[in-house]
């Protein structure tokens, strides 16, 4: 008995140390590899793009980020809230301190869900995701709940259709503050050249299996901590964008012949099906609402006691349908 645990004993040392040896040549390989690509770099010559790997899920967040943020992102079998649905969900939940900085991964949630109609080829095209992945698939709403709730701030990539989506599917995402990483970050002045997740990763140094939703996740939180020159990270400029208010200003009952002046000024138009004004609209910084208002007057209605419509908009009321 003794010679066999002896012998079992000299197995697990044995197999102990193949792992640990292992383990030194991986990080002994990915070290070579590191300083090959710094030598690339450092010639001006080539652009070196590496894998982005997720961030570790930790259990015991660092105290001083307080506050909870999660980035969402979904996949659906079309672009319409209303006859569309989600086929895949991809949460992840991480720290944040009141100045923007990113702390800690806290969770991480990813499921798929089949729609009652088969999914159309373009979208599996797009996603990858096809109707023998989703059969029998139903997102974890108790999972979703343990991630959500505790949020202090709901982050998408164009959170204008992720927002109308989530909030059809759920009502846990009614009554939360929402932030667009696509509207609400100037990323042209951080010298980036478009706003598609897949350019913004490229540019950060970085590639990842793109179209499905928790990869999509972990690329875009890695964009939003990302560091470059003297400013502050693309995080912060987004936090500071959700505590301000927006306005949406309706140039209601303006003359037919001054749409072309309002649709080059970027006004939009609702036809009122949505609950808004049947009317042109704009959404502005408070702080430019009064100029706005000067601009209608005296240029759409041209008489001085015209009073359009404002909606006030807070995170909590942004990107809604």
């Amino acid at each position: 008995m003794a010679n066999q645990l002896d012998m079992f004993a000299s197995i697990q040392v044995a197999a102990g140390a193949e792992a640990a040896k292992e383990r030194a040549i991986r990080k002994s390989s990915r070290t070579a590899q590191e300083e090959m690509a710094k030598s690339l770099e450092a010639t001006g010559n080539y652009k070196i793009l590496r894998r982005l790997l997720p961030r570790p899920i930790v259990t015991e967040p660092r105290p001083e980020f307080t506050r909870v943020g999660v980035i969402v992102d979904t996949e659906t079998t079309g672009l319409n809230h209303r006859n569309d649905e989600i086929i895949e969900f991809g949460a992840v939940a991480f720290t944040f301190d009141d100045s923007g900085r990113i702390g800690d991964v806290t969770d991480v949630y990813g499921g798929l869900q089949e729609p009652r109609t088969p999914i159309p080829a373009d979208i599996t095209r797009l996603t990858g995701i096809t109707d023998e992945m989703v059969a029998g698939q139903q997102i974890d709403i108790a999972a979703l709940r343990r991630i959500v709730e505790p949020a202090d701030l709901i982050i998408a990539h164009n959170a204008g259709f992720d927002r109308p989506f989530c909030e059809a599917f759920s009502p846990l995402f009614v009554n939360k503050a929402w932030a667009c990483s696509v509207k609400e970050i100037d990323w042209s002045l951080r010298g980036f050249e478009g706003t598609r997740l897949g350019y913004l990763i490229g540019q950060a140094g970085y590639f990842h299996d793109g179209h499905r939703a928790v990869d999509d996740c972990f690329a875009l939180l890695e964009v939003l901590d990302h560091q470059q020159g003297e400013d502050d990270r693309p995080f912060a400029e987004l936090h500071r964008a959700a505590q301000r208010s927006r306005v949406r200003l309706f140039a209601e009952h303006s003359p037919f012949d001054m749409k072309d002046h309002l649709k080059a000024r970027g006004y939009r138009w609702s036809d009122g099906t949505d609950g808004r004004p049947r009317s042109w609209w704009i959404e502005l910084d408070e702080d430019v609402l009064d100029d706005e208002r000067h601009f209608l007057r005296t240029e759409i209605y041209r008489w001085d006691d015209a009073d359009p419509p404002v909606q006030h908009l807070t995170a909590l009321e942004r990107f809604r349908a």
